[in-house]
């Protein structure tokens, strides 16, 4: 192969909230193209690469990406028309030191990122490989279980929950499209459940319900009767998973449970909640029980629950080698969420996979609450083999997106294609 890239410009666009984001448009000398969008999170780890907003107050309330666009534009362009596209840890490590800073405030993660995935999908396009198969070589073929999010609270929706996330795992499912099957059921028998009990049922970020309960913990009887009204077994066809985002109501080293008016917890009182909820519900994996900065809190949680169940990692870690070697080390999870634009690049999103399999641990591929119709993380997942998506709910275009492109590459797989949890 000698197509080298000839052009290469981004364009800003809108998210799924309606925010700006940026789509980097590459292509080659070869005529082969490749387009990403770049998705925004609002639960956000410290750590994690500067998305790079313009802060003009008089347009999209300071959140335009010009400054990205221009340094997609104005920068990198430049510094990559005539490379080779298929050298993508050369090119990746080309933006980084184009960047020049730890965290990419210089650029702008969102602008390196849309510049990383959109080489890698013209690299593909030009071997006539789809996607999934260019990352992840010829033995590419696990299709994830998802992770689907049909309830919503914390600060991805305006309800009653403190926790942001209830999930469900269609883990007794023979194939993946089974499985999603399985979660279109019983995310229609829990809004039907819902009305009966006079709920809302308006949807939050993630396409998730965002109903008024009484409490977190009705969150998971909804959903335990969704899952045997739609005619499946709890744990044994479905299963829960959560994702409290503890840093949104940890204040003063205390978790601050006040939409539920639980009242303010200890990092010990939070793993006997969890601990009890392991012991009525169907539950498989917890990301985030403890803020990003409570170490000790993961450490104790891993070591009292961590052997009956997933403990997810997500801002305490956000996708970098460096906190995944610690949280390793210090045995404070056993199972990292991977996001590709916190920490803005394929390669290194890559890296830190491969530290989670050293170490083995599970991984989860996972979308932004601020999405856009872009599939990427679909064959990313698949190429990584690692048999866990997180991309939300049954419904907004955004998510099924995600869902439809996992369907395709089952088909396009046939008999080869494996599933399981």
């Amino acid at each position: 192969m000698t197509a080298r890239i000839a052009s290469l410009r981004a364009l800003e666009i809108l998210d799924s909230r309606g925010n700006p984001t940026l789509r980097v448009f590459v292509t080659l000398e070869s005529g082969a193209t490749g387009i990403a969008s770049v998705p925004s999170g609002a639960s956000t780890g410290e750590n994690e690469a500067v998305e790079l907003r313009d802060g003009e107050a008089g347009r999209y309330g300071g959140k335009g990406v010009r400054k990205a666009v221009a340094n997609v534009n104005d920068t990198i362009a430049p510094a990559l028309v005539g490379i080779d596209p298929f050298c993508q840890s050369d090119i990746d490590q080309r933006l980084i030191d184009l960047d020049g800073t730890q965290n990419k405030a210089n650029l702008g993660a969102n602008a390196i990122l849309g510049v990383s995935q959109a080489v890698a999908r013209a690299a593909a396009q030009a071997c006539g490989l789809p996607l999934y198969a260019y990352l992840g070589g010829a033995g590419a073929r696990r299709i994830p279980v998802p992770m689907m999010n049909v309830i919503n609270g914390g600060k991805h929706a305006d309800s009653s929950l403190d926790f942001q996330e209830f999930m469900i795992v269609p883990r007794g499912a023979p194939t993946f499209s089974e499985a999603l099957r399985y979660g279109v059921e019983t995310f229609q028998a829990l809004k039907a459940l819902l009305r009966e009990k006079g709920y809302g049922t308006s949807v939050g970020d993630e396409g998730g319900f965002a109903p008024q309960l009484k409490s977190n913990e009705e969150a998971c009887e909804l959903i335990v009767a969704a899952i045997e009204r739609a005619g499946y077994r709890p744990m044994d066809d479905i299963a829960i998973a959560l994702d409290p985002a503890a840093t949104s109501f940890y204040e003063g080293g205390r978790y601050r449970l006040t939409r539920s008016h639980q009242g303010d917890k200890s990092a010990l009182e939070m793993i006997d909640i969890y601990d009890g909820w392991l012991r009525r519900y169907p539950i498989v994996s917890i990301e985030d029980g403890h803020a990003e900065t409570d170490w000790e809190g993961f450490r104790a949680m891993t070591a009292d629950l961590g052997a009956r169940i997933q403990i997810v990692g997500d801002d305490n870690l956000v996708t970098n080698p460096r906190y995944i070697a610690r949280a390793i080390a210090e045995k404070a999870c056993n199972a990292a969420l991977i996001k590709l634009n916190q920490i803005g690049t394929v390669t290194e999103t890559i890296a830190a996979i491969e530290l989670c399999r050293k170490a083995g641990w599970g991984y989860i591929i996972s979308h932004r609450s601020g999405e856009t119709e872009d599939a990427f993380m679909a064959d990313f997942a698949v190429a990584m083999g690692g048999g866990q998506i997180k991309t939300g709910s049954l419904c907004r275009s955004e998510r099924i997106a995600k869902y439809n492109r996992l369907l395709e590459i089952e088909a396009e797989l046939g008999g080869s294609a494996q599933f399981s949890a």
